[in-house]
């Protein structure tokens, strides 16, 4: 039996995310996920990529709201109120895309830039700014918050475990950052999958997800090396591109819980 064995969500693009029993499913992703991203002074988005130190913040829950923690201090933080107040719009871009977004309380903007060291701003994805999905991917007009190009990302755990046993030094499954990680499967058997349902949940398959450089900080320090990508290399790539993980869409809205059952709606033709 396959099952729903982790459930994530990242409420800050690029932050350290929270592992919930329980989630929303809405068409731009899980509910809060990625709802947030920093920005440069010229409203273009950060992320890992540039700046592995970002790995060391974390977004975690407290009476109510979201806070943002130093994992090397925990006890440093600061509260990031889940609704923001619409007082002014700012053009920001993440990739190709130029959206709008709400500048958050600027006294958090100030904590996190002495954190990173960077001039930096956190913005809000309002309800009323819609990013469209690549049209190609799309079944229905569906759109994406701050995440990279889909609303979900699907991993199975035996994937995981077969890429560490080609490691010297295993990996958790955080360099991947998921938002679903199953159990109860063959390795990579998620590649051939059309459609899944996850409880009540129905979910298109897209397409695999194509690996960066962000998989080579180790979340716990914000150390940057050659693996998963050098062994990833060997027997992921595909063209140019080395796939790990599935994205996915949602074809409906609504809850979804941990040790939820996994169907298989239809397969890929080989």
């Amino acid at each position: 039996m396959i099952k729903l064995s982790e459930l994530h969500i990242y409420p800050i693009k690029s932050l350290g995310g929270i592992r919930v029993d329980q989630s929303r499913v809405l068409k731009p992703g899980l509910e809060y996920d990625r709802r947030w991203m920093l920005v440069d002074p010229q409203g273009n988005f950060l992320s890992q990529r540039k700046v592995p130190k970002m790995a060391l913040l974390a977004v975690g829950w407290n009476s109510g709201e979201f806070i943002i923690i130093d994992k090397l201090n925990p006890k440093d933080g600061i509260p990031l109120p889940l609704q923001q107040q619409r007082e002014s719009i700012k053009k920001v871009r993440i990739w190709d895309d130029e959206v709008d977004a709400i500048p958050v309380d600027p006294a958090i903007g100030k904590w996190l830039q002495k954190k990173l060291d960077i001039p930096c701003e956190l913005v809000y994805m309002p309800a009323s700014t819609i990013r469209p999905i690549d049209e190609k991917y799309a079944v229905s007009d569906e759109s994406v918050s701050f995440a990279d190009a889909m609303p979900y990302l699907l991993i199975s755990q035996a994937s995981l475990d077969n890429l560490n046993s080609r490691l010297e030094s295993p990996i958790p499954m955080d360099r991947f950052r998921p938002n679903l990680v199953i159990s109860g499967t063959e390795p990579f058997e998620e590649d051939f999958w059309d459609s899944v349902q996850i409880g009540s949940v129905r979910f298109k398959v897209t397409k695999p997800c194509a690996r960066c450089v962000m998989t080579t900080v180790a979340q716990d320090t914000g150390k940057t090396g050659k693996e998963p990508l050098a062994t990833l290399s060997k027997f992921r790539k595909f063209g140019n591109k080395i796939l790990f993980g599935q994205n996915m869409i949602a074809l409906d809205e609504g809850l979804i819980t941990h040790k939820d059952v996994l169907k298989i709606i239809l397969k890929k033709n080989k």
